[in-house]
């Protein structure tokens, strides 16, 4: 098979195994916090990409560990919306992050171009349809969906910047994860952990939790994090930015899919259209000849 081919056929893989990790984590939010999850999945991820850290510039340590905060807040975000809504209206709600990163722009004072314009319509139509899917107004999960998309447009703008800066990029990315690690290691022991009578408990229901899920953190931490991102990175080098990005903008749709066979959730005709008129708007609005700066933002 051509090395284009396998770039391609690398990216769809990709693409399948970021559907598979909403439900994942949405399976996991009635028993984890958000805290938990992250850390735990970043924690695992961080182990595998530490010997990207070897002998480190320090320049690029900083740049990841920049990048990695925002990262934090926005899985966050994301996790949090989780719980209170429908892992494929929050895949859908957040893949409009495509969007943040030109629309940075025109508040920069640029002139908008002709398809982010006609992409943004798209969108907004697609998430009003989806949002009124079965009857189910926007709701709080919704919001902090929006605001992760919100982050991981500011997220893929200082990866673009960071990108230019470092040497190596996989040192960048592992120094991101491991900073993902370490921040919501500090928010638990600062925000979350009980004192006193409380703490006992509170350990005892973690560690079952733990238990319970430990399939879907490993595969979260292992398969879809550190794994993808060396899979991902291979196969935008043997493919176009289009085909990344008409490939890429499918993901929500894959969460979706997953989501009826994992948590049984479905979508009315509503909500079917909303999710065509987003995943179009998403594909218009990454359509140029550059190569998508979103190439390793982890979903």
């Amino acid at each position: 098979m051509p090395h284009h081919l396998r770039g391609i056929a690398a990216l769809l893989v990709v693409t399948l195994v970021w559907g598979t990790t909403f439900p994942a984590m949405k399976d996991m939010t009635g028993s984890l916090s958000a805290n938990w999850i992250v850390l735990v999945r970043f924690a695992l991820a961080s182990l595998l990409l530490s010997p990207f850290l070897w002998r480190a510039r320090r320049a690029d340590l900083v740049q990841g560990a920049l990048v990695g905060v925002v990262l934090f807040v926005c899985y966050v975000c994301q996790i949090e919306g989780l719980a209170l809504t429908s892992s494929n209206r929050n895949a859908f709600v957040t893949g409009l992050n495509v969007l943040v990163v030109p629309l940075l722009g025109v508040l920069a004072g640029r002139a908008p171009e002709r398809r982010i314009v006609v992409a943004l319509l798209l969108a907004l139509a697609g998430l009003f349809a989806l949002c009124w899917d079965g009857g189910l107004s926007w709701g709080r999960g919704d919001t902090l969906a929006l605001v992760a998309a919100l982050c991981f447009g500011v997220y893929v703008k200082m990866m673009e910047g960071a990108t230019r800066k470092v040497d190596k990029l996989m040192t960048l990315t592992a120094a991101q994860i491991v900073t993902v690690a370490l921040c919501a290691a500090l928010w638990l022991a600062v925000k979350e952990v009980p004192d006193g009578a409380a703490a006992a408990r509170y350990w005892a229901g973690v560690a079952e939790a733990l238990r319970q899920y430990s399939t879907n953190l490993v595969y979260l931490g292992v398969v879809a994090t550190a794994a993808i991102i060396s899979l991902q990175t291979w196969g935008q080098s043997h493919s176009t930015a289009n085909e990344a990005a008409v490939i890429y903008a499918f993901e929500p749709g894959c969460a979706a899919i997953f989501a009826y066979f994992w948590l049984n959730e479905t979508l009315a005709w509503t909500g079917l259209l909303g999710a065509a008129l987003l995943i179009s708007g998403m594909i218009v609005s990454q359509w140029s000849t550059e190569r998508p700066s979103a190439a390793l933002a982890p979903e």
